[in-house]
């Protein structure tokens, strides 16, 4: 029988199975690594070298041929083989064939185990490096839009029902935090995924004398793992990732269904840009909101992503299994999904039209001054339950006459409380209403504007050198 030619195959006598060998390869997906395998494999030789574990000239000579690989790969002219199964055997394949067996001796005192690990960790630091700059610059995109609208009121919502009437910009900075704890996360995330598996080998080690310290350093990395079966056995650091993807597409989403609900004539408090909707094919007038439904729909692949990874680990022994080659496409295209979501809607709120007339005649309809007018009694010795008693009466009385809350006399208001004076008027005025609401977060425009002021301040913060 013919003998495999894969380069783990000396001990096998009979071929792989073409079936399985395309099952089981992963080169189209572990090539979004080549790069970050390249540097690893580099690396790792220079330490090799260091230790005296390969010669200087051999050293010099990999490193050589590595960084020939490197620049084929960053010129797009490297040719990947589906029949050598993953990344790592590509690029090793192509530097014996460039520097001739001496191109076998870069796998020495290490496995592929600890070799995807690490380029996974080197790729993910990156990727959660680009969503970090992202989230910082669509938080100041929406900073921005809330400065913009400091007047705009609008009806605060509960249960989808007019609540409290607050402030646009109280509304969008909501957003704001969400999305800065969103990035808090990420940040956080960059120690764990800072730790250097390589040198762990298959899972037990080696017996070679490797400086794992050194190879750290060289990449960058702030830890070396503690140990070797933890090492390429976890992927907790990618479920991590997954997790705060998910979460910050869950916050895109929400916003994305505001802006959907807001953008319909029902509602008519906002006008997405042409840029950013998209026509129907045969209904010539509308504008669909297609960004932010898309946006919204993907949130459901992100999420799916992070329940792949947590069902695919769940039932794993230690060490590595193959099972974990599924564990980089879901990554892949959650840092890819989040990045173009959090792009696209920096471009797009700048230009998003607000209606603040709409929003504000919306604010003052369905009684949202009733809280008010409950804490109006409350402040001069009712009981807030009696107080609650007397205005939700009041407003049945104003429902059933199709009157506003501050239509109505005094003398009317009076049969049901003698507390209620004429100055009750001025505290059922929509901007009252939300100027009353001075405690420390509220939606008071002093308060607003101090959220802006820390806002802003802790962007500037970020910006300068050290930063967050």
């Amino acid at each position: 029988m013919a003998q495999d030619k894969r380069m783990w195959g000396g001990r096998f006598t009979e071929v792989t199975d073409h079936q399985v060998a395309d099952f089981t390869a992963s080169v189209e997906v572990d090539r979004t690594m080549a790069l970050e395998d390249v540097h690893g494999s580099i690396a790792h030789v220079v330490m090799l070298g260091a230790q005296g574990i390969l010669t200087e000239d051999e050293a010099r000579r990999i490193v050589q041929g590595l960084r020939g690989i490197e620049t084929d790969i960053q010129a797009g002219c490297f040719r990947w083989r589906n029949d050598l199964e993953d990344v790592h055997m590509n690029i090793e394949h192509a530097l014996t064939d460039r520097i001739g067996p001496l191109g076998g001796k870069l796998h020495t005192a290490r496995s592929r185990n600890d070799q995807v690990a690490t380029d996974l960790r080197l790729w993910l630091r990156k990727a959660v490096q680009e969503i970090i700059h992202a989230l910082q610059a669509f938080r100041t995109v929406l900073v921005d839009l809330a400065e913009t609208h400091l007047d705009v009121i609008m009806p605060g919502y509960t249960h989808l029902q007019v609540a409290q009437p607050v402030l646009l910009a109280h509304h969008i900075l909501a957003y704001y935090e969400m999305f800065t704890r969103d990035e808090a996360r990420f940040g956080e995330s960059l120690k764990r995924i800072g730790v250097s598996p390589l040198g762990a080998g298959a899972l037990a080690g080696t017996g070679f004398p490797i400086d794992r310290r050194k190879t750290a350093a060289l990449l960058g990395f702030t830890a070396v793992s503690r140990n070797s079966m933890d090492a390429v056995a976890s992927r907790d650091f990618t479920m991590e990732f997954l997790s705060h993807c998910a979460i910050a597409m869950v916050h895109l989403s929400r916003l994305s269904e505001e802006l959907i609900l807001w953008s319909s004539q029902e509602f008519g408090f906002v006008t997405l840009p042409d840029s950013h909707t998209t026509g129907s094919s045969i209904m010539p007038q509308k504008k669909n909101p297609d960004v932010c439904e898309l946006v919204r729909g993907k949130t459901g692949g992100v999420c799916g992503n992070l329940m792949a990874q947590l069902m695919m680990m769940k039932g794993l022994p230690l060490a590595y299994n193959r099972d974990m080659q599924e564990d980089k496409a879901g990554v892949f295209e959650a840092q890819r999904t989040l990045l173009n979501a959090l792009q696209l809607y920096a471009s797009m709120l700048p230009t998003l039209q607000v209606h603040a007339d709409r929003m504000r005649e919306a604010a003052g309809r369905s009684y949202s001054n009733a809280t008010d007018l409950a804490d109006y009694l409350a402040r001069k010795g009712t009981p807030f339950r009696e107080a609650h008693e007397v205005t939700g009466r009041l407003v049945a009385l104003c429902l059933k006459e199709g009157l506003a809350l501050e239509s109505l006399t005094l003398e009317r208001m009076q049969t049901l409380s003698s507390l209620i004076d004429a100055d009750i008027y001025e505290h059922l005025a929509l901007a009252q209403v939300v100027n009353a609401r001075t405690s420390y977060g509220g939606t008071a425009r002093a308060q607003v504007e101090a959220q802006v002021s820390r806002a802003r301040q802790a962007l500037k913060e970020q910006r300068q050198p050290g930063g967050g």
